[in-house]
Protein backbone atom coordinates (compact mmCIF):
# COMPACT_ATOMS: atom_id res chain seq x y z
CA UNK A 1 0.00 0.00 0.00
CA UNK A 2 1.72 3.21 -1.14
CA UNK A 3 0.32 5.73 1.34
CA UNK A 4 1.62 4.04 4.52
CA UNK A 5 4.94 3.50 2.76
CA UNK A 6 5.18 7.17 1.82
CA UNK A 7 4.22 8.28 5.32
CA UNK A 8 6.84 5.99 6.83
CA UNK A 9 9.44 7.48 4.52
CA UNK A 10 8.34 11.03 5.41
CA UNK A 11 8.40 10.18 9.09
CA UNK A 12 12.02 9.01 8.86
CA UNK A 13 13.05 12.05 6.82
CA UNK A 14 11.25 14.46 9.15
CA UNK A 15 12.77 12.91 12.26
CA UNK A 16 16.26 13.05 10.77
CA UNK A 17 15.82 16.67 9.66
CA UNK A 18 14.59 17.75 13.09
CA UNK A 19 17.36 15.86 14.85
CA UNK A 20 20.06 17.43 12.69
CA UNK A 21 18.51 20.87 13.07
CA UNK A 22 18.43 20.69 16.86
CA UNK A 23 21.99 19.37 16.97
CA UNK A 24 23.15 22.21 14.74
CA UNK A 25 21.37 24.79 16.89
CA UNK A 26 22.90 23.31 20.03
CA UNK A 27 26.44 23.08 18.70
CA UNK A 28 26.97 26.00 16.32
CA UNK A 29 24.21 28.63 16.27
CA UNK A 30 23.13 28.89 19.87
CA UNK A 31 22.25 32.26 21.39
CA UNK A 32 25.29 33.78 23.07
CA UNK A 33 24.25 34.84 26.61
CA UNK A 34 26.65 37.79 26.84
CA UNK A 35 25.56 39.25 23.51
CA UNK A 36 21.91 38.70 24.32
CA UNK A 37 22.28 40.45 27.68
CA UNK A 38 23.77 43.43 25.85
CA UNK A 39 20.84 43.36 23.44
CA UNK A 40 18.29 43.30 26.27
CA UNK A 41 19.96 46.24 27.95
CA UNK A 42 20.35 48.28 24.74
CA UNK A 43 17.01 47.49 23.08
CA UNK A 44 14.76 47.28 26.13
CA UNK A 45 16.59 49.38 28.71
CA UNK A 46 16.84 46.60 31.27
CA UNK A 47 18.89 47.82 34.26
CA UNK A 48 20.73 44.52 34.79
CA UNK A 49 24.38 43.58 34.79
CA UNK A 50 23.81 39.82 34.81
CA UNK A 51 20.98 37.40 34.22
CA UNK A 52 20.65 36.99 37.96
CA UNK A 53 19.26 40.51 37.93
CA UNK A 54 16.24 39.24 35.99
CA UNK A 55 14.90 37.89 39.27
CA UNK A 56 14.60 41.44 40.63
CA UNK A 57 12.67 42.83 37.66
CA UNK A 58 8.86 42.97 37.56
CA UNK A 59 7.48 39.65 36.37
CA UNK A 60 5.12 41.48 34.01
CA UNK A 61 8.12 42.98 32.22
CA UNK A 62 9.69 39.55 31.71
CA UNK A 63 6.39 38.12 30.49
CA UNK A 64 6.09 40.92 27.93
CA UNK A 65 9.63 40.27 26.71
CA UNK A 66 8.92 36.54 26.47
CA UNK A 67 5.71 37.12 24.50
CA UNK A 68 7.53 39.45 22.11
CA UNK A 69 10.31 36.91 21.66
CA UNK A 70 7.88 34.12 20.81
CA UNK A 71 6.05 36.39 18.37
CA UNK A 72 9.32 37.33 16.66
CA UNK A 73 10.20 33.64 16.30
CA UNK A 74 6.74 32.96 14.87
CA UNK A 75 7.14 35.65 12.22
CA UNK A 76 10.60 34.43 11.25
CA UNK A 77 9.35 30.85 10.99
CA UNK A 78 6.37 31.94 8.87
CA UNK A 79 8.60 33.81 6.41
CA UNK A 80 10.92 30.84 6.15
CA UNK A 81 7.99 28.47 5.70
CA UNK A 82 6.45 30.62 2.99
CA UNK A 83 9.69 30.64 1.02
CA UNK A 84 10.56 26.98 1.26
CA UNK A 85 6.91 26.02 1.11
CA UNK A 86 6.89 26.88 -2.57
CA UNK A 87 8.77 23.63 -3.16
CA UNK A 88 6.06 21.53 -1.55
CA UNK A 89 7.24 18.27 -0.03
CA UNK A 90 10.53 18.53 -1.90
CA UNK A 91 11.68 21.27 0.47
CA UNK A 92 10.18 19.75 3.62
CA UNK A 93 13.52 18.47 4.95
CA UNK A 94 15.48 21.77 4.67
CA UNK A 95 12.43 23.61 6.00
CA UNK A 96 12.35 21.44 9.13
CA UNK A 97 16.08 21.85 9.64
CA UNK A 98 15.77 25.64 9.66
CA UNK A 99 12.55 25.54 11.68
CA UNK A 100 14.20 23.51 14.43
CA UNK A 101 17.02 26.09 14.62
CA UNK A 102 14.53 28.96 14.90
CA UNK A 103 12.56 27.07 17.54
CA UNK A 104 15.52 26.18 19.73
CA UNK A 105 16.96 29.71 19.54
CA UNK A 106 13.57 30.98 20.68
CA UNK A 107 13.65 28.55 23.61
CA UNK A 108 17.18 29.68 24.48
CA UNK A 109 16.14 33.34 24.51
CA UNK A 110 13.20 32.52 26.75
CA UNK A 111 15.56 30.74 29.12
CA UNK A 112 17.76 33.84 29.34
CA UNK A 113 14.82 36.24 29.72
CA UNK A 114 13.68 34.35 32.79
CA UNK A 115 17.21 34.41 34.21
CA UNK A 116 18.56 30.98 33.33
CA UNK A 117 21.86 30.71 31.51
CA UNK A 118 23.22 27.46 30.13
CA UNK A 119 26.90 27.55 31.08
CA UNK A 120 26.99 24.55 33.41
CA UNK A 121 25.97 20.96 32.71
CA UNK A 122 22.98 21.35 35.03
CA UNK A 123 21.82 24.48 33.19
CA UNK A 124 22.25 22.81 29.80
CA UNK A 125 20.21 19.85 30.99
CA UNK A 126 17.49 22.19 32.24
CA UNK A 127 17.36 23.93 28.86
CA UNK A 128 16.73 20.61 27.11
CA UNK A 129 14.15 19.58 29.70
CA UNK A 130 12.30 22.78 28.76
CA UNK A 131 12.65 22.00 25.05
CA UNK A 132 11.33 18.50 25.65
CA UNK A 133 8.42 19.90 27.66
CA UNK A 134 7.60 22.24 24.77
CA UNK A 135 7.55 19.22 22.46
CA UNK A 136 5.25 17.31 24.79
CA UNK A 137 7.99 14.87 25.80
CA UNK A 138 8.29 13.98 29.49
CA UNK A 139 11.92 13.67 30.60
CA UNK A 140 12.13 11.93 33.95
CA UNK A 141 14.48 13.37 36.53
CA UNK A 142 16.08 9.96 36.91
CA UNK A 143 17.36 10.22 33.33
CA UNK A 144 18.91 13.61 34.10
CA UNK A 145 20.58 12.37 37.24
CA UNK A 146 22.17 9.28 35.80
CA UNK A 147 23.41 10.75 32.51
CA UNK A 148 26.31 13.11 31.93
CA UNK A 149 25.27 16.03 29.77
CA UNK A 150 27.16 14.99 26.61
CA UNK A 151 25.14 11.76 26.61
CA UNK A 152 21.92 13.25 27.96
CA UNK A 153 21.48 15.93 25.27
CA UNK A 154 21.69 13.60 22.22
CA UNK A 155 19.17 11.24 23.82
CA UNK A 156 16.76 14.09 24.50
CA UNK A 157 17.18 15.41 20.95
CA UNK A 158 16.29 11.97 19.59
CA UNK A 159 13.14 11.82 21.70
CA UNK A 160 12.11 15.36 20.74
CA UNK A 161 12.68 14.66 17.05
CA UNK A 162 10.74 11.40 17.21
CA UNK A 163 7.77 13.10 18.88
CA UNK A 164 7.75 16.21 16.69
CA UNK A 165 8.14 14.25 13.46
CA UNK A 166 4.76 12.56 14.04
CA UNK A 167 3.08 15.98 14.19
CA UNK A 168 4.99 17.04 11.09
CA UNK A 169 3.85 14.09 9.00
CA UNK A 170 0.25 14.52 10.14
CA UNK A 171 0.07 18.19 9.18
CA UNK A 172 2.88 19.07 6.77
CA UNK A 173 1.91 16.51 4.12
CA UNK A 174 -0.82 18.93 3.02
CA UNK A 175 2.00 20.86 1.34
CA UNK A 176 1.73 18.44 -1.56
CA UNK A 177 -0.92 20.81 -2.95
CA UNK A 178 1.19 23.07 -5.21
CA UNK A 179 -0.82 26.31 -5.08
CA UNK A 180 -1.30 26.17 -1.32
CA UNK A 181 2.09 24.86 -0.22
CA UNK A 182 3.60 28.30 0.48
CA UNK A 183 0.61 29.48 2.52
CA UNK A 184 0.46 26.18 4.38
CA UNK A 185 4.20 26.24 5.05
CA UNK A 186 3.96 29.74 6.55
CA UNK A 187 0.94 28.90 8.68
CA UNK A 188 2.20 25.58 9.95
CA UNK A 189 5.60 26.99 10.88
CA UNK A 190 3.94 29.97 12.57
CA UNK A 191 1.75 27.83 14.81
CA UNK A 192 4.54 25.31 15.44
CA UNK A 193 6.79 27.98 16.97
CA UNK A 194 3.86 29.54 18.83
CA UNK A 195 2.95 26.25 20.49
CA UNK A 196 6.53 25.40 21.41
CA UNK A 197 7.31 28.95 22.52
CA UNK A 198 4.28 29.26 24.77
CA UNK A 199 4.95 25.91 26.43
CA UNK A 200 8.63 26.71 26.93
CA UNK A 201 7.80 30.16 28.34
CA UNK A 202 5.38 28.56 30.80
CA UNK A 203 8.10 26.12 31.90
CA UNK A 204 10.70 28.85 32.47
CA UNK A 205 8.18 31.16 34.14
CA UNK A 206 7.30 28.49 36.69
CA UNK A 207 10.99 27.80 37.34
CA UNK A 208 11.60 31.55 37.63
CA UNK A 209 8.91 31.92 40.29
CA UNK A 210 10.37 29.02 42.26
CA UNK A 211 13.86 30.47 42.09
CA UNK A 212 12.65 33.96 42.98
CA UNK A 213 11.03 32.63 46.13
CA UNK A 214 14.24 30.79 47.06
CA UNK A 215 16.44 33.81 46.45
CA UNK A 216 14.12 36.46 47.96
CA UNK A 217 16.23 38.95 46.02
CA UNK A 218 15.55 42.49 47.32
CA UNK A 219 15.16 45.54 45.14
CA UNK A 220 18.41 47.40 44.57
CA UNK A 221 20.53 44.27 44.43
CA UNK A 222 24.05 44.58 42.94
CA UNK A 223 22.87 42.99 39.67
CA UNK A 224 20.67 46.04 39.01
CA UNK A 225 22.20 49.19 37.61
CA UNK A 226 21.44 52.54 39.23
CA UNK A 227 19.11 54.73 37.17
CA UNK A 228 21.92 57.09 36.11
CA UNK A 229 24.01 54.18 34.76
CA UNK A 230 21.49 52.69 32.35
CA UNK A 231 22.96 54.38 29.30
CA UNK A 232 25.24 51.87 27.64
CA UNK A 233 28.69 52.87 26.49
CA UNK A 234 29.68 52.20 22.90
CA UNK A 235 30.56 48.56 22.50
CA UNK A 236 34.20 47.91 21.50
Amino acid sequence: MPRPSRNAWLLRRAEEALRRGFERAYQTVRVDPENYLFHLRAAHGLPVTSFRGMFALPLEQLDALAAGTVHAGMKMAALEGAGLGLGGLLTLVPDLGILSVITLRTVQKLSLIYGFEYNTDEEVAELWIAAASAAGVDIGRELVEREVVNKFVPRVIERIAASASVEVVEKWTARVIPLLSSVLGAGLNYYFVRAWGERAAKHFRERHLQRRQQMALPAGAPELLPSDARRLPSRP
